[in-house]
């Protein structure tokens, strides 16, 4: 039997992973989609203690062969649910389950979505929630962000090299990210502030042309032709799989102490997908580290308990 499975190949998972098989300890890393999380949509990173300057994708590329070069192996698929027995516990992938003896959860958030009509059908036609990802294919074009934490300022310093003209959508009168940024964005002709504001409609068919707009004091709606929109109003966890095994909040993310123990024994949460105040690539990569060792300790006392009974 596996020592730990590793639920989710970002930040969190992969340190978990690095630290588990530094100890020796057999490791497998769930990743349905792409490791290294939110990270590999983000663009130059500079607050990451000991790295002057890194791109995201390359600091991801770097924790996964680091994790894979220590003995961790991977399984390209979505974990769809997870099951306690006494001695085992199981992480069901569809109609494939795989035993293990600890497991940590470290599933991250997705995107939250605007919940507007037809929005579901123009994602991927004008729709984005990744700027780094799909910026390029509006390169000359007229944009609009929604949001207004740093993930929708960094998307304008983004947009603002590629596009011809970036409206940058926040129902408040001011935005909640860095302060440097927003000066930044102010300062660039071809960007513009829309406050105190939300969109309302999506244009189009087919594919996006427009968004209406309502501005939240006067209530006066206006149409703004664009051909893409992104997405950036924050990210949502989703961790009902794990239930009843962990306990969650009322936003829906998990529940662990400072060790990063859930509800069950032997299961551990790390990283965006609990709750916890900052969630940052060091902390991300410091709850891997702990929910890990916590799980070595959990694993040693399973050992001595199964040795003296």
């Amino acid at each position: 039997m596996t020592d730990i499975a590793v639920i989710g190949g970002g930040i969190a998972g992969l340190s978990a992973a690095i630290y588990a098989c530094r100890a020796g300890r057999s490791v497998v890393i769930f990743e349905g989609n792409m490791f290294g999380g939110q990270i590999v949509y983000a663009g130059r990173v500079e607050n990451y203690p000991g790295i002057v300057s890194i791109m995201g994708p390359e600091l991801a590329d770097d924790l996964r062969n680091q994790a894979f070069a220590l003995g961790a192996h991977s399984e390209s698929r979505h974990v769809t649910g997870i099951e306690v027995h006494r001695d085992r516990k199981i992480v069901i992938c569809g109609d494939a389950e795989h035993e293990f003896r600890s497991i940590i959860i470290c599933t991250g958030t997705e995107s939250r979505k605007l919940g507007l009509k037809n929005e579901e059908l123009l994602t991927g036609r004008g729709v984005s929630y990744c700027a780094h990802c799909d910026g390029s294919f509006f390169k000359g074009k007229t944009v609009v962000i929604a949001g207004g934490g740093n993930t929708a300022l960094d998307d304008g310093v983004y947009l603002k090299e590629l596009c011809a003209k970036v409206y940058i959508v926040h129902r408040r009168s001011e935005f909640r990210g860095n302060p440097v940024t927003v000066k930044r964005l102010e300062r660039t002709p071809n960007v513009e502030f829309i406050l105190e504001s939300e969109i309302t409609a999506l244009l189009g068919e087919s594919e996006l042309q427009g968004v209406t707009v309502r501005n939240k004091k006067t209530g006066a709606t206006k149409n703004i032709a664009c051909r893409g929109l992104f997405v950036a109003v924050g990210r949502v966890p989703k961790n009902n799989i794990f239930l009843p095994y962990v306990r969650l909040d009322g936003n829906g993310y998990i529940e662990t102490d400072d060790e990063m123990r859930t509800a069950t024994d032997g299961i551990f949460a790390a990283g965006d997908c609990r709750r916890k105040k900052l969630r940052q690539l060091v902390t991300a990569a410091s709850d891997g580290a702990v929910a890990a060792t916590k799980a070595l300790e959990y694993l040693e006392a399973d050992l001595k308990s199964a040795v003296y009974s």
